[in-house]
């Protein structure tokens, strides 16, 4: 393994404390360790905002926007003027201004973006949240700043926009990049690295669902692909050390219109500031 790759993994290692805690609770009390699992699990990392997004972040118009559904405030950024909206969603740990330069060359074409902090990341309200608070807002934007000429997705972003779609949100075109896809999928390797036995898995997922009432496996991206007809476009590096390319591979599998890229060497992250990237989903959304 090379030097960067060992940089990738290590990214995605559990924090020593953390696993410290998961194996004292694992003896104590099974009930506790549950939620302070959920607790992690809902509770994105707040990083901040790079270099790279400083401009997007600065030449942006900014509000704060409610979701009625969820009582929570969203941070939304409006670049341009022009009535062609694109909507950008950020992933898990992301920021509304995580998509910059898909909105600089959008932009320059004439279109403008609109995008938003997540609830519980960047500059929105709240602590934790889930995948559900993510189409609630999306679908909220859409009701108040739609319609939209196309939407592009990262990761969680991506799943969270297919199950927009199916939900309604009114779209021609659909670009998703790194997108997860089995919801229990997630959690399974989310039990994994925290060194849990996967029944641990099972309890989570059950846990979720009796709180929300709504089953976990509804939300996972494969199902809201049978439900879609516009024409979706599905990127995803093989070299994906977060999300593994058979999520792409199985969403697409199962989409009506739908078209599949597949990059090497790019990673989870990189993908989004790579040139032919970029190119493929401007000239999708054009065409």
């Amino acid at each position: 393994m090379t030097k960067k790759s060992n940089k990738i993994a290590s990214s995605l290692k559990i924090p020593k404390t953390i696993l410290i805690i998961v194996k004292f609770l694992s003896v104590i009390s099974s009930k506790i360790l549950i939620q302070f699992v959920a607790k992690l699990f809902t509770t994105p990392l707040k990083h901040r905002i790079p270099k790279r997004e400083l401009e997007m972040d600065r030449k942006s118009k900014q509000i704060l926007v409610l979701i009625p559904n969820l009582n929570k405030n969203v941070m939304v950024y409006f670049l341009g003027q022009s009535p062609k909206k694109i909507l950008l969603v950020h992933g898990w740990s992301g920021r509304g201004t995580q998509l910059f330069k898909f909105a600089d060359e959008l932009i320059k074409l004439g279109y403008s973006t609109i995008s938003f902090d997540a609830p519980a990341h960047g500059k929105s309200s709240g602590k934790s949240t889930l995948m559900p608070e993510f189409v609630e807002s999306i679908l909220e934007l859409d009701r108040q700043f739609g319609p939209f000429e196309a939407a592009i997705g990262h990761s969680l972003g991506g799943m969270s926009l297919l199950n927009s779609a199916k939900k309604g949100l009114k779209i021609k075109r659909l670009a998703i990049i790194g997108s997860g896809d089995i919801v229990k999928d997630i959690m399974d390797d989310f039990i994994k690295k925290l060194g849990l036995h996967q029944k641990m898995s099972d309890l989570l997922c059950y846990y979720f669902e009796k709180k929300s009432n709504q089953t976990m496996d509804s939300f996972s991206a494969y199902k809201a692909a049978k439900k879609i007809d516009i024409p979706v476009l599905v990127i995803h590096d093989k070299n994906d050390d977060e999300v593994p390319v058979k999520c792409a591979i199985h969403i697409h599998k199962y989409l009506k219109n739908g078209k599949l890229m597949l990059t090497q060497n790019l990673g989870h992250r990189k993908i989004l500031g790579n040139n032919e990237v970029i190119e493929k989903v401007i000239d999708f959304i054009q065409n």
